[in-house]
């Protein structure tokens, strides 16, 4: 049972070859201002902070967290360089939106890029729809959904509680829809 989120299960019982493991994506939550380095163009430039949170495509476990960042001075791609993306192993990438379309296709797949193939759009959409409803839980708490009114150095800490236990609620029996149809060939 998975109480935590874990890294390397992305490669646990690996049946396909897959270069694409993971899809990641940021997640923005609300804080009180803090000026220009934290404006979040998703709450109409008030201030906010950004995390890097990763799903396992397969099997569906909340694999990777990463932040807090100002969302202002650092954008997804930006937290992906400077975090995810040093973890990856050589020849992986992960499915990401378009605001990584920077590292297509060394380390990403994303619809703008020019080597993704059009008859992969429809598999691929739907791992970064569930991403998106990983995005969601994670927000169903008031406390990430409303302007944090604590410390917010104590920020990261209540994100990743809240990263833990949606994490226990898919291990037991609350998973994210299923996409263990995507294939994804090896560059």
């Amino acid at each position: 049972m998975i109480l935590q989120i874990v890294f390397e299960t992305r490669k646990v019982n690996r049946s396909r070859h897959n270069d694409c493991l993971l899809t990641v994506d940021g997640v923005d939550c609300r804080v009180p201002q803090h000026g220009p380095d934290f404006a979040s163009h998703k709450f109409a430039m008030k201030s906010g902070v950004r995390y890097e949170c990763a799903v396992d495509i397969l099997k569906g476990h909340f694999s990777w967290l990463n932040g807090p960042f100002p969302c202002g001075k650092w954008p997804d791609i930006t937290i992906f360089r400077h975090g995810l993306m040093h973890h990856l192993d050589p020849n992986e990438r992960v499915e990401a939106d378009d605001g990584y379309v920077g590292e297509h296709p060394r380390k990403v797949k994303c619809p703008a890029g020019f080597a993704n193939p059009p008859e992969n759009e429809a598999m691929q959409q739907r791992v970064r729809n569930r991403q998106e409803t990983l995005n969601k839980r994670l927000k169903q708490w008031e406390i990430l959904n409303v302007p944090y009114r604590h410390e917010l150095s104590s920020h990261g800490t209540v994100f990743r509680a809240i990263a833990v236990i949606t994490q226990v609620a898919i291990t037991n029996g609350e998973p994210l829809f299923p996409t263990e149809d995507y294939m994804d060939p090896d560059l």
